[in-house]
């Protein structure tokens, strides 16, 4: 017999297509096995800002079963909500309304930010949460190395269009944003010959430039990753010869927002968010307006992040979601906690919660610096998506 359980499941951080295919394929496995499943919205939010002992309240956590979440599947988005919320810096304007505030002095960790990580433990034990399932990228799953280490079971599937959750080949979301990137270059590939012009397509890539690298990989393209410094004028000239060559008079760059030519780093600008991030200056109109001072070529900039992360999922993200989310309730079903579904060595496989830096484009075997494009060569024995983490032994 297979022990009931009551599952909780959230989706924290960006929106990707896919998210909601991992949330009917763990609601479709646990149903099967006999398990509740509790659905948390708003990610991290819904523990830190429901009351504690308030139970299924609509606002923060809902029921799930194969009844509504039947064609959730379909659309992109998470039925669930998301937010950026960390709860171990939360800012004072973002306290639960109910909140006493002797309670949150307690709770302080520096001026107007608070650790909300008790009301958290509180949530969970007071939900009855026998599993903690949190789908997201590493600002989002590393939190869960904190209730991990306070006895709480939890597992991480993770998610991301940037690809960059350290110990997993494939995070959930990448694949669409690079088919989505694929089609919205080719189609502007039309606008760039009528008027002749030099393109520069900004794509997201704060940190690590997988999104930009496979996007140029798959339109054969040049790009500009932030693993790199590239010589400002070498990529003008390499521009300017691609457009002289090409019988319809254009070219363009694929340029990660974190990229940044020798000599200067891409500016940062407003609030940092809860896991200390600020928006980058927009690296595209930067290096279009370079080009046009520089070349006197005509040259636009075209911005694709928001448009790769919304819609349906392509076919692989469909896949890797059900896969993920029948392997997160397999690892429920073993008594397995503290880990995350993973692909490794081109294979499914449970890794450690991640923890520390994003994972970084290995540029000296993926990247072609002098010619500032993917390299295509000596690809024999690399797993499908080109970029090996091991399995550990």
């Amino acid at each position: 017999m297979v022990e009931r359980r009551r599952i909780g499941i959230l989706t924290g951080g960006g929106d990707v297509p896919g998210l909601n295919s991992v949330i009917k394929g763990i609601v479709a496995e646990a149903d099967s096995l006999g398990s509740e499943i509790v659905g948390i919205r708003r990610g991290w939010m819904g523990l830190t800002h429901t009351r504690p002992g308030t139970g299924i309240d609509g606002e923060f956590v809902m029921r799930l079963d194969p009844s509504n979440t039947h064609s959730i599947d379909r659309t992109g988005g998470t039925m669930l909500h998301t937010s950026r919320v960390n709860p171990r810096r939360v800012r004072r304007q973002l306290l639960p309304a109910h909140l006493d505030p002797r309670e949150a002095a307690k709770m302080a960790v520096a001026e107007d930010v608070f650790d909300l990580t008790p009301i958290v433990l509180d949530n969970v034990q007071s939900l009855d949460l026998d599993y903690l399932i949190v789908v997201g990228g590493d600002d989002t799953l590393g939190y869960l190395h904190v209730l991990d280490e306070q006895g709480v079971a939890v597992i991480g599937v993770p998610k991301t269009m940037d690809n960059d959750v350290p110990g997993t080949e494939y995070c959930i979301g990448f694949s669409t944003a690079i088919t989505r990137a694929r089609e919205l270059i080719n189609r502007q590939r039309t606008t760039l010959g009528s008027h002749e012009r030099i393109g520069v397509f900004r794509i997201f890539g704060r940190d690590a430039g997988f999104t930009a690298l496979y996007a140029a990989y798959v339109t054969f393209s040049r790009c500009v990753l932030p693993e790199v410094e590239f010589d400002l004028d070498s990529l003008i000239r390499t521009l300017v010869e691609d457009k002289r060559h090409n019988p319809s008079r254009y070219s363009f760059v694929v340029a990660s927002e974190g990229a940044h030519w020798k000599g200067l780093q891409t500016a940062e600008f407003g609030q940092a968010d809860a896991y200390g991030h600020r928006k980058k200056a927009d690296i595209g109109f930067a290096l279009a307006e370079q080009i046009r001072l520089r070349a006197h070529e005509d040259s636009i900039s075209s911005d694709l992040t928001y448009d790769l992360r919304s819609g349906e999922a392509d076919m692989l993200d469909q896949m890797v979601s059900l896969t993920f989310a029948s392997m997160a309730i397999d690892l429920v079903r073993r008594g397995k906690r503290g880990c995350m579904t993973a692909v490794r060595g081109g294979r499914y496989s449970c890794a450690p919660l991640p923890h520390g830096p994003s994972r970084r484009v290995d540029a000296a075997r993926l990247y072609d610096l002098e010619n500032f494009c993917p390299k295509y060569a000596d690809k024999l024995g690399l797993p499908l998506l080109l970029d090996e983490v091991a399995d550990p032994a």
